[in-house]
């Protein structure tokens, strides 16, 4: 009797898709994507416009707040974890000041089993913030990267001037080519320029025209490679820097061999986001697929719907993620409120798909 009630409790498991531990094979593999909202380290770099995160600096940026921070970035990606019953196979992230903050964050004791790699290059952002991607080797077998710079070579026509363009800086978009169970894969990884100020929307356009265009060359150079973009894209799945200049489809069947299929888009619609402004949801922390994945045939890898809803991709959100009260009530808990330290998580939600056999 004992050894039926086991049988049955895995098979439960398997049912819900509650995959083994970080270190047990599985035929799905969660991708996601997580804005860190300023993972700055203590230290001066002249290099970088970091003084705001300083021990004498506007935030009063100590060791015990970095470890804090640390603290709560590792919590949400080990909570993830344990929902999904297995770490991400990959897992971009933004606004991290440089590489030395994530092999702090990698080796924090929530998440250190999973034994995440790091692919991370410097960007010339103003701000001094990059991207960077973390992944499982006994999952992703790195091949190789590349930081793709942004330039203004474009039909677009730029509100911006060329003088400000030739001054202007922002992050760089990281790709990462490699492969999961034997299948190629390149994943972007992108924060796209800010909506600060009411501007920026033909420069989302161009940096989606970027990634577009990189990732079609990819296509070309390796036949059959599956795509995965993601990233703070600063706009919804909805807005034209990601519907047009990406090629971002809302369903399944209207992604053809040149398109993008955009799961968060149908999300949107039914009232998911990743972050809120003024009391309005937004989902900016985007990931898209390529038709290759989309559509694969039985016994390749494809992306997956996942939980009861039928829906292609996860915003991930805990109670302890979330302002319990005030004005912002309901909102992300983040780090910072009007310039205080709250000790909160992120100001953005992370999201996730799946992809699997």
């Amino acid at each position: 009797m004992k050894k039926i009630i086991c049988l049955f409790a895995v098979a439960v498991l398997t049912l819900l898709w509650v995959p083994a531990q970080a270190d047990t094979p599985s035929k799905n593999y969660v991708i996601g994507f997580y804005n860190l909202e300023n993972l700055f380290d203590t230290y001066n770099d002249p290099a970088k416009n970091d003084e705001e995160f300083l021990p004498d600096g506007k935030n009063r940026w100590t060791d015990a707040k970095y470890r804090k921070k640390l603290h709560n970035m590792a919590t949400v990606i080990s909570t993830m974890a344990e929902s999904n019953g297995v770490f991400h196979t990959i897992l971009g992230v933004s606004e991290i000041e440089n590489r030395l903050v994530l092999e702090d964050l990698v080796s924090q004791p929530e998440i250190a089993r999973a034994n995440y790699q790091i692919v991370h290059y410097d960007s010339p952002d103003a701000r001094g913030i990059d991207v960077g991607l973390l992944y499982r080797p006994d999952q992703f077998a790195y091949l190789d990267s590349e930081s793709i710079p942004f330039t203004f070579d474009s039909d677009i026509e730029f509100s911006m001037s060329e003088e400000l363009q030739a001054g202007f800086k922002t992050r760089d978009i990281l790709m990462v080519h490699g492969r999961i169970d034997g299948e190629d894969f390149a994943i972007y990884v992108a924060h796209l320029p800010s909506r600060v100020g009411g501007k920026g929307g033909d420069l989302r356009s161009r940096g989606a025209e970027i990634i577009y265009g990189h990732a079609c060359g990819m296509m070309e150079k390796y036949p059959g490679i599956k795509i995965v973009v993601m990233g703070d894209m600063n706009d919804n799945p909805t807005d034209i820097s990601m519907s047009q200049y990406l090629h971002g489809k809302e369903n399944p069947s209207e992604t053809g061999k040149d398109d993008f299929f955009s799961p968060f888009f149908s999300m949107l619609k039914k009232g998911y986001g990743s972050i809120a402004y003024r009391g309005e949801w937004s989902i900016y922390d985007l990931i898209l697929v390529n038709e290759t994945l989309l559509n694969a045939p039985d016994g390749g890898l494809k992306i997956k719907q996942v939980g009861k809803k039928g829906n292609y991709g996860v915003v991930f959100k805990r109670p302890f993620m979330i302002t319990k009260s005030g004005q912002y009530k309901g909102y992300p808990f983040r780090t910072f409120s009007n310039g205080s330290f709250i000790g909160g998580y992120s100001d953005h939600f992370p999201t996730f798909i799946v992809v699997g056999k």
